[in-house]
């Protein structure tokens, strides 16, 4: 199955874990930085991003440090924009960085998670 160049890819990730102390509270969170919900009750929420990947927060009571950067990131098209959303939002993005490939910015989010949010790479080619 290989790919021809500037095809779209035939792989893509499924689903990504998250474990939190509160699934409502950080599905909550997700929904309102761009995420969609699938499903959700008290111990586990299905979130989807764009793509078709879902986002699955299970429950945990094992404590992090503050801002502990998840296990990924999240990528958007417009950097400079989301930034300023998420700065009207009141969620304190980071200034900035820039990368050899992205650039980024961090928001903190609930049960001491952070976020990394970076630029896009797919050079308007679909995703």
């Amino acid at each position: 199955m290989n790919n021809k160049k500037g095809e779209r890819p035939p792989i893509a990730i499924g689903h990504v874990n998250l474990i939190t102390k509160d699934v409502p509270t950080t599905s909550l969170f997700m929904e309102s930085i761009g995420l969609r919900k699938v499903f959700e009750n008290k111990t586990f929420a299905v979130l989807e991003l764009r793509g078709g990947t879902h986002l699955i927060l299970e429950t945990s009571s094992k404590r992090r440090k503050k801002d502990t950067l998840a296990p990924f990131d999240l990528m958007v098209d417009d950097l400079n924009e989301t930034r300023n959303l998420y700065k009207e939002m009141g969620l304190k993005p980071s200034k900035i960085g820039k990368g050899k490939v992205h650039s980024s910015f961090t928001i903190s989010g609930p049960d001491n998670w952070s976020f990394k949010i970076t630029s896009s790479h797919t050079s308007g080619r679909r995703v």
